[in-house]
């Protein structure tokens, strides 16, 4: 059984169908990408998951259960925890005050002091940092907090929204390498990437979006070594 499974969902903004009956599935474990163009519907899939926005038809399903209509509040406390685009951290609270914040569901006691102490081992930089306000932070740092909030929700299902938009080169492979990690810790990981060369090298499979629909569905592998989407999305 697939622990996310996405069955014709469709998404409106206004009048505007930004997506079409989409339907994608993702197993525990894994880090599955979405990959696509600015304005293909990346993005406004993992807001609907999410639950930031809802779909007209269709049914999302988490670990067996329907969150069709579930509000974005209610799904941390069932697993699922969303890094947006843009990281989204609170720039006048320091870095142990926003890490915090991403244990609002969870009572203060020793474990959550305890994952505290992991996310400052899973990033070295953020214990370095722990009084320091997030909005002087550059954004490479402000990445890895946005995520290691996330993860004091204690998520099986993390939804990343363009981790490595913005940053230096020499900042994007540290990004990904924290996502491997992140999955290593066994947490499943659905990606959203501009960078789909990238993206691709560390899923398992691919989903490639078009215009507000799903247009290839395979390995990631083999979506590396199709002529079609090296010629489109990976430049070469």
């Amino acid at each position: 059984m697939a622990l996310l499974e996405v069955k014709n969902i469709n998404s409106y903004y206004g009048n505007i169908h930004a997506l079409k009956d989409i339907s994608f599935e993702v197993h525990e474990g894994e880090i599955v990408s979405l990959i696509g163009a600015n304005g293909a519907g990346k993005s406004t899939t993992l807001r609907t998951v999410s639950g930031l926005m809802n779909s007209r038809t269709g049914s999302i399903t988490y670990n067996g259960e329907d969150i069709s209509r579930a509000s974005a509040d209610e799904l941390p406390n069932k697993g699922i925890a969303l890094v947006p685009e843009g990281r989204g951290v609170f720039a006048s609270l320091t870095v142990s005050e926003n890490l915090e914040l991403g244990a609002y569901t969870r009572k203060a006691n020793k474990a959550m002091r305890d994952d505290m102490e992991a996310m400052y081992e899973l990033f070295p930089r953020l214990g370095e940092r722990k009084k320091q306000l997030a909005g002087t932070m550059s954004g490479g740092e402000q990445q890895m907090l946005a995520i290691g909030r996330a993860l004091m929700s204690k998520p099986k299902l993390l939804l990343l929204d363009e981790p490595s938009m913005g940053l230096a080169p020499v900042l994007v492979d540290g990004v990904f390498e924290t996502i491997q990690r992140v999955q290593k810790e066994g947490i499943t990981v659905v990606l959203v990437e501009q960078n789909a060369h990238m993206a691709l090298q560390i899923a398992e499979r691919g989903y490639v979006l078009q215009s507000g629909e799903i247009v290839i569905a395979d390995s990631a592998e083999n979506l590396r070594n199709d002529p079609a989407v090296q010629r489109t999305y990976l430049g070469i």
